[in-house]
């Protein structure tokens, strides 16, 4: 914990879950304390009492969507199979398409090109991060990533190809089929 941030209560836990839900509907981009302070039943004050800084309550969005972000991604890796890699992959992308999550994955988008543009805000790293992450929880599957075809790299580059082309023009159809010819391919490279 930096000497900015403040420690944790539930009045801070309570807004924090309120401020992602806004996000969630309105993005980080243009963030602006008095608008979410209204929105989320508090004030500007407050919130930089309890958060220390707007950086700080960015930082802490981030760290929410983080959270939940991996967890749903374990989630629907797990419900591919715990071996089988092109499965897991295949799950994930079908969390990924699903129209409920658009939401959360414009959200990290939108995070993942202010890291990229803003290295040293609140958004440091978080790009970098994502990558390990994602790649992380690639790797899980089937407990390594060694065997003909399981390539997290290679999924990671699929699954956020497909991901952005999809956020980008909303055809669902187009971007499964190519996920679902790469599985293929990669199917049929672990034979």
């Amino acid at each position: 914990m930096s000497q900015h941030e403040r420690p944790g209560s539930a009045r801070r836990d309570e807004l924090l879950e309120r401020a992602y839900q806004y996000v969630l509907a309105h993005g980080l981009a243009e963030l602006s304390l008095r608008p979410l302070a209204a929105a989320i039943g508090s004030s500007p004050r407050v919130l930089l009492f309890l958060f220390g800084s707007k950086d700080q309550l960015i930082r802490a969005l981030l760290g929410r969507a983080r959270t939940d972000e991996l967890a749903a991604l374990r989630r629907a890796r797990e419900a591919g199979g715990s071996d089988d890699f092109v499965a897991a992959v295949r799950t994930t992308w079908d969390w990924l398409v699903d129209p409920a999550h658009r939401p959360m994955l414009v959200l990290w988008v939108q995070a993942y090109a202010r890291s990229l543009s803003e290295p040293d805000g609140p958004w440091a790293g978080f790009a970098r991060q994502t990558v390990e992450d994602w790649l992380g929880l690639l790797a899980e599957v089937g407990g390594r990533a060694d065997s003909a075809g399981a390539d997290p790299a290679l999924a990671l580059a699929l699954l956020r190809g497909a991901l952005l082309d999809l956020l980008a023009t909303g055809d669902a159809e187009r971007t499964t089929a190519v996920v679902e010819r790469c599985l293929v391919l990669v199917g049929a490279a672990a034979r």
